[in-house]
């Protein structure tokens, strides 16, 4: 009967940890098809795309929450006439060919630093960091009803010089014209 017991708790313990490794799992995969499609509803300044002959490039600051599944999800992808890659990076220095920016968690004690040296640049950030839209990131993943949703500093993202689409605005969680003064 313990043993029973045992293996039934084993299977209970093993079952509950797969089946959140799978709930994370699908979260990032949908957090993987955003980062696709808000290069699909972004404009980069004209100065920015004129210049740019490679591949339209989303990077992966700090630790990869998404593995495979990023690569996966942008495979054969176009944004206008350029191809979509993903690239790994381990400083914000080497943003300079990213278009977008996904700061991953293990960077929340830098983030502030990390937006800071971005300033100057039409780099689009976006990050599952609690309250990272507050502090200066332009898309923050959040959770809504289990769901994977996001929200919009717009200030920043007009800062960069980027124009985002209205229908990205209307799908958006929320959509703040500046967090300094409590909108």
């Amino acid at each position: 009967m313990m043993r029973r017991t045992i293996a039934a708790i084993v299977w209970l313990l093993f079952a509950a940890s797969n089946s959140l490794g799978q709930q994370r799992h699908s979260e990032y995969q949908v957090e993987a098809a955003y980062l696709y499609n808000f290069g699909r509803f972004v404009e980069w300044p004209a100065k920015i795309t004129s210049v740019k002959t490679g591949p339209f490039t989303i990077c992966v600051l700090g630790q990869d929450p998404f593995g495979s599944l990023l690569d996966k999800t942008l495979a054969g992808e176009m944004i206008g006439n350029q191809s979509v890659t993903a690239k790994r990076i381990s400083s914000p220095q080497e943003s300079t060919d990213c278009q977008i920016l996904f700061i991953s968690s293990s960077e929340a004690n830098r983030v502030n630093k990390i937006i800071e040296s971005l300033d100057k640049s039409s780099v689009l950030t976006v990050s599952d960091i609690p309250q990272f839209s507050w502090h200066r990131g332009m898309i923050e993943f959040v959770s809504e009803d289990n769901h994977i949703r996001f929200e919009i500093n717009l200030t920043e993202t007009q800062r960069a010089g980027l124009n985002l689409s209205s229908d990205l605005l209307k799908v958006a969680a929320a959509v703040r014209g500046n967090p300094q003064a409590g909108d």
